[in-house]
C-alpha cells in the first residue's frame, strides 16, 4: 500500500467529504482595460494575464507578458493564490495566479474565501482544477460563442480532505510535472528534427522528381493564371481584442476584427517586412486583410488551393530572394507574384499532396499529435496518474497502486536512415501511385545454393533431402520428381548456410535457362537449391512475394536482366547486376490487387491443362497479355 493510501485510511476512515465550488470561492469575471486609454497600457505594474501567458509559460504564473497601471484597475486587484479558468472561448485551461493580478474577460477568477484559506493547499486546488476543466467542457451554453453554464459551474465538487492528505498528492503531482517538463525540452528537439523530416518530404513531394520512374502529367502556370491577387485594405490599429473575425496582418499571429474584407478559400503572405517569403496563411471563409499583406484566392478548378498553399510554402522564398526589391525594408510587388511558377498536377495528386502535408503539418505543429508514439504515451501516463490520485472512493482510498507510481520512464528512438527512406517510398506510392527502385533496394538479401563439387556428393545411400534445381521449378511452385537428385542432411545443411532459404523467399534461375521464378510456400526442410538459382529474400515492408515473382516474369523486366547476362554455351546474370534492375514498386495494397487477378488468371489456366490445347494456348497469351498490361508502368526517359 502506498503512503497517499495510508493516509488516507488513516485521516479519512469514513470516506471524503467534497464542497460545492460556489461555498469554497468566489468568483468574479475578468476584464480587458479599455484600449482607448493610452496611461493605462503605459508603465503598468498590474500583471495582465491572457491565455498567451498560459501557452507560453505554463500554468503556475508569477509574471505576465502584459501589464497595465494600476489607475486601469476596477477597484483592487484580484488577490494573490488565485486561480483563473477560461469559461469562454478557450474553454478548458486554468492556472494558479501567485501574484496580485487581473486577467481578461475570457477567465472567472476562483478566489478562496476567508474561512477555507487554511483548509486548502493552493497547489492542491490548481491540480484538481483538471477535473473542473474536463467538467467545463460538459457544461456549455447553447449558442454561437462557446461559454461554460456558470450555475453548472457553481456546483462543481470538491474534495475537503487534510491538509497532510493534499500536500502528499501535491508532492506526487510536482514529481510528475518536472518529469514532464523535462519530456517537452527533448519534445522541442524532436520538433526540430520532424520539422526538419517535414522539409525534406515535402520538397521531394513538391519537385517531381526522379524517385520515381513513371511520368506525372503535369503543367507548369504562372500564379496570374489560376488566382486572383491583391492587397487588403485594413490596418493595425483596426484591430480588437475579441473580433469576430480573423485579421491577417503581415505575421504569424493573426489579429481579430468585428468586421471582413472576404469570403474566400485564400492564402496569405507577408508584402513586406521580416515576414517576406515567411508568413503564410490558408483561410477558408471571412477575414480582414492589412494593406501590405496579398491574399492569393485561386481561380480555377483545376487547382486545389490547399495544394498551391502547401507550394507556395516550399518554394516562394527561394523564387522571391532572387527577385525581391530591397528598399529600407524587404519587400515584394504584384509583377513578382504574377510570374510565380506553379506546377499543376491531376487532382488526385493534388489532393493526396494535400493529404500527406496537411498530416506532417499536424505532426510538426500540434504537440498532442506530434508527441513521438513513448512520450505521447507518456503524457496520456502522467494525466491517468494525475486524474487516479485525484479520483476518490467512497471509502477514501485513492485508485491509484504503488507499481504505477514507480513506473519507469521511456524514451524514443529517432528515426534510422533506412526507416526514412522506406517512410519516403511510401508516400511518393501514395502520392503518385508508384515508385521505381532498384531490385536491392527493396530485398533483404540475394542468395544462391552449392555445387557438389569438393563439398558433397549426391545421391549417397543416406541421401534423403531433393536438390533442386531448375527442372523442378514449375509454374511458380518446386515440384520434385523421381528424377531429382538427392543429398544427405549435412549436404543441405552445407547449401543452406549460403542460400539461407526461408518461406517467402522467390526462387529466380540465374543461370541456363534464366527467369523462372517460385515462392517458397512451405517450411524447406528436405530440399535445397544449386548454385546458378537464387534465392531472393524480398523485404515484406514493402514489396510483396508474389508481386515480385509476377514482375520478374513480365517482358519488359525479362529484357532488362537479360542485357546484364554474360557468358558463352551458358550464359548467367550476375547476382550484384541483377540487383541493379529497376522495377515499378506500388503501394502493398495494390500489389496485392493485382496479385489478386493474376492468381485467377493463372488458376483458369491451370485448369484448362487437361484438355483443349487451343482454348490452352489463347487463354495463356491472353493471360500474358494481361498480366504484362497490369505490370507495365511507364518510366521517365
Amino acid at each position: 500500500m502506498s503512503k497517499l493510501d495510508d493516509l488516507i485510511q488513516k485521516l479519512c476512515p469514513d470516506g471524503v467529504e467534497y464542497k460545492p465550488l460556489s461555498e469554497i470561492f468566489n468568483t468574479r469575471n475578468g476584464y480587458t482595460p479599455s484600449k482607448k486609454e493610452k496611461n493605462f497600457w503605459e508603465n503598468g505594474t498590474v500583471p495582465w494575464f491572457r491565455m498567451e501567458d498560459i501557452r507560453e509559460n505554463g500554468g503556475i504564473l508569477d509574471h505576465a507578458m502584459q501589464y497595465v497601471s494600476i489607475n486601469a484597475i476596477k477597484g483592487d486587484p484580484f488577490p494573490a493564490n488565485s486561480i483563473i479558468v477560461a469559461t469562454s472561448a478557450t474553454i478548458g485551461e486554468h492556472a494558479l495566479i501567485t501574484v496580485p493580478s487581473i486577467a481578461n474577460q475570457r477567465f472567472t477568477y476562483l478566489m478562496i474565501k476567508n474561512q477555507y484559506r487554511n483548509e486548502y493547499d493552493p497547489k492542491f486546488l490548481y491540480y484538481y482544477c483538471f477535473k473542473l476543466d474536463e467538467y467545463c467542457k460538459e457544461c456549455l451554453n447553447q449558442g454561437n460563442f462557446a461559454s461554460v453554464d456558470m450555475k453548472k459551474f457553481s456546483k462543481f465538487q470538491f474534495p475537503r480532505l487534510p491538509m497532510e492528505i493534499q500536500r502528499e498528492i501535491v508532492g506526487v503531482l510536482d514529481n510528475y510535472t518536472e518529469v514532464t517538463a523535462k519530456i517537452k525540452v527533448s519534445l522541442e528537439k524532436e520538433l526540430v528534427a520532424r520539422q526538419k523530416q517535414y522539409e525534406f518530404y515535402r520538397d521531394k513531394l513538391l519537385t517531381f522528381d526522379v524517385l520515381r520512374g513513371g511520368t506525372i502529367d503535369f503543367r507548369w502556370r504562372m500564379l496570374c493564371e489560376i488566382a486572383d491577387i491583391s492587397t487588403g485594405n485594413s490596418n493595425t490599429n483596426e484591430a480588437v481584442e475579441d473580433g469576430k473575425y480573423p485579421f491577417f496582418v503581415r505575421s504569424q499571429e493573426p489579429l481579430r476584427k468585428n468586421d471582413f474584407e472576404y469570403d474566400e478559400a485564400a492564402i496569405i503572405t507577408a508584402g513586406d517586412g521580416v515576414g517576406v517569403g515567411k508568413v503564410y496563411h490558408y483561410i477558408e471563409g471571412k477575414y480582414a486583410l492589412h494593406q501590405r499583406a496579398y491574399r492569393i484566392h485561386i481561380n480555377t478548378s483545376e487547382v486545389v488551393p490547399k495544394y498551391y498553399f502547401h507550394y507556395m510554402k516550399a518554394k516562394f522564398l527561394p523564387y522571391i530572394q532572387k527577385t525581391m526589391f530591397q528598399g529600407s525594408v524587404a519587400s515584394i510587388r504584384r509583377p513578382m507574384l504574377n510570374a510565380f511558377p506553379v506546377p499543376v498536377p491531376p487532382l488526385d495528386v493534388q489532393n493526396r499532396i494535400v493529404n500527406v502535408l496537411d498530416n506532417f503539418e499536424k505532426i510538426c505543429s500540434d504537440l498532442n499529435i506530434g508527441l513521438p508514439a513513448e512520450i505521447e504515451a507518456r503524457q496520456k501516463q502522467y494525466e491517468y496518474y494525475r486524474d487516479k490520485l485525484l479520483t476518490f472512493a467512497e471509502t477514501g482510498n485513492t485508485i491509484l497502486s504503488r507499481a504505477e507510481q514507480s513506473r519507469a520512464e521511456q524514451s524514443r528512438a529517432e528515426q534510422s536512415r533506412a526507416e526514412q527512406s522506406r517512410a519516403l517510398i511510401k508516400l511518393v506510392q501514395y502520392v503518385y501511385g508508384c515508385v521505381w527502385l532498384e531490385l536491392g533496394d527493396v530485398i533483404v538479401s540475394l542468395n544462391t545454393g552449392l555445387n557438389p563439387r569438393k563439398f558433397f556428393k549426391l545421391n549417397t545411400e543416406d541421401a534423403t533431402n531433393y536438390y533442386i534445381t531448375i527442372r523442378e521449378m514449375k509454374d511458380g511452385k518446386i515440384v520434385p520428381s523421381e528424377k531429382t537428385d538427392r543429398m544427405n542432411d549435412e549436404a543441405r545443411k552445407l547449401c543452406n548456410n549460403r542460400s539461407n532459404l526461408e518461406v517467402g523467399d522467390v526462387l529466380f534461375s540465374g543461370t541456363g535457362t534464366i527467369g523462372e521464378t517460385a515462392v517458397i510456400e512451405k517450411e524447406p526442410s528436405n530440399w535445397n537449391i544449386k548454385e546458378g538459382v537464387y534465392a531472393i529474400k524480398p523485404n515484406q515492408t514493402m514489396i510483396k512475394p508474389m508481386y515480385l515473382r509476377y514482375i520478374l516474369m513480365t517482358d519488359f523486366i525479362k529484357k532488362e536482366y537479360m542485357k546484364k547476362a554474360a557468358g558463352g554455351t551458358v550464359q548467367s546474370v550476375p547476382m550484384g547486376e541483377l540487383k541493379k534492375i529497376r522495377i515499378p514498386v506500388p503501394s502493398l495494397q495494390e500489389q496485392n490487387r493485382i496479385v489478386g487477378v493474376l492468381k485467377q488468371l493463372d488458376d483458369l489456366c491451370n485448369d484448362l491443362t487437361s484438355g483443349l490445347p487451343a482454348e490452352i494456348e489463347a487463354r495463356q497469351k491472353q493471360y500474358e497479355y494481361y498480366r504484362d498490361k497490369l505490370l507495365t508502368f511507364k518510366e521517365r526517359g
